[in-house]
């Protein structure tokens, strides 16, 4: 996007640096803008106070080839901005169209620097309108060949040109424009409408007049029809000698070269803005949605509150899940519970009499003792235990 400041910010930056500098220092910088516009920047502690800027710009031509030298005019305007600073180099070094030769001793330590670094940090645009500026100037004097008025064609970037056609008391400047996407050409056809409509009321009666038109304006007949293929319409204004008295031609020279884009950063925001929009939109939409999705959510989890150790299994780390399974297999262990085998309590009440509590035997001649008086002993087993244990009822039968 082009920098609609006449001066350069970086260039601007760069000559601050080295003019605030307490010591001298070594800078080489390259400096690219607009894709097209390279700055050359040095400054040398051995050739003090010297600073060289060279500079190499697309100039506005007429369609045609042209030398890459400027021509003297624009020559005699760059050494306009400061005389008692810029010097021009004769042989601009290899690459670039001028060399300028600045004396940072004569720029003084105070406010008026500010000004004068940033008279020449816009040389570029001294460049770029000097020959707009001669059309603009013979604004009242027009030249007329057969009685038809010749549209002049001008081209600053190859795919952007535009045509200047001197008119009694006026000049029209002509925009044909043309976009890539459709939504462009959308937002782009809005915008010329509302600016022809704000144009034409009262409160902007000093403006140059706008005039949109889908179809090519009669003052182009005859262009070549590459020319007048678009696809939005051609922007036209009208200029007349109050545009250009005195300072207004600075302002008038670098909109009308501008103008291109000035339109591509309007559509640009323009998209930026209604693409912001819509997802607002959007989330205000599926707001609802999300809301009703997490009540769902918090209502199963309610109904899964009673599986509480569960849960914590699934949220407690690794280590805490062993060590939950060690105490729980240790748990079981200590559980003393018999083995029961089906049919044996029939048999017992059957076959075997009633026995006194339960004692223990310590001996083997217990035992015998036992099964002499006519007790049976009764085996259970022990899950901790390897062997089983006996146990023994005394029976109440006296003999």
């Amino acid at each position: 996007m082009a920098c609609f400041e006449r001066a350069s910010p970086a260039l601007r930056e760069i000559l601050f640096k080295i003019h605030r500098a307490e010591r001298p220092l070594e800078i080489d910088h390259h400096v690219h803008e607009f894709g097209s516009v390279h700055y050359h920047v040095q400054s040398s502690a051995s050739d003090q106070p010297y600073a060289y800027l060279s500079i190499s710009t697309p100039l506005l031509s007429r369609g045609l080839p042209m030398s890459s030298e400027l021509p003297e005019h624009t020559l005699e305007m760059v050494r306009g901005i400061c005389p008692d600073v810029v010097e021009i180099v004769e042989t601009p070094r290899e690459g670039y169209q001028l060399t300028l030769k600045i004396n940072l001793a004569r720029i003084p330590h105070s406010k008026a620097s500010t000004k004068m670094i940033t008279d020449i940090s816009s040389v570029q645009a001294v460049i770029l309108s000097s020959q707009l500026k001669e059309i603009l100037r013979n604004v009242d004097s027009y030249e007329v060949s057969r009685g038809l008025y010749k549209p002049i064609k001008l081209v600053y970037h190859p795919r952007e040109p535009f045509f200047v056609i001197k008119q009694p008391a006026k000049i029209t400047a002509v925009f044909p424009m043309r976009f890539k996407e459709k939504e462009d050409v959308i937002i782009a056809t809005a915008f010329f409408q509302e600016l022809m409509d704000v144009g034409s009321s009262g409160a902007c009666t000093k403006a140059p007049h706008c005039i949109w038109s889908p179809i090519p304006p009669p003052e182009l007949r005859g262009e070549p029809i590459q020319d007048l293929s678009t696809n939005c319409g051609f922007v036209s204004f009208d200029i007349t000698s109050r545009h250009v008295e005195g300072k207004k031609l600075e302002k008038t020279v670098w909109n009308l070269l501008n103008f291109y884009a000035f339109v591509k950063y309007h559509v640009k925001s323009t998209r930026g803005f209604i693409q912001r929009r819509m997802r607002m939109r959007l989330e205000r939409l599926v707001q609802p949605l999300q809301t009703a999705e997490l009540e769902e959510d918090q209502l199963v989890k309610k109904k899964a509150k009673g599986c509480r150790r569960v849960r914590k299994w699934i949220s407690a780390s690794k280590l805490k899940i062993l060590k939950r399974k060690d105490n729980f297999t240790n748990k079981i262990k200590r559980i003393r519970s018999r083995i029961k085998i089906h049919g044996f309590g029939r048999f017992r009440r059957r076959w075997l009499p009633k026995f006194s509590p339960v004692t223990r035997p310590k001996t083997v001649d217990a035992l015998a003792r036992m099964l002499e008086c006519g007790s049976y002993p009764n085996i259970t087993f022990k899950p901790r235990d390897r062997h089983p244990t006996i146990l023994y009822r005394l029976p109440n039968i006296s003999r």
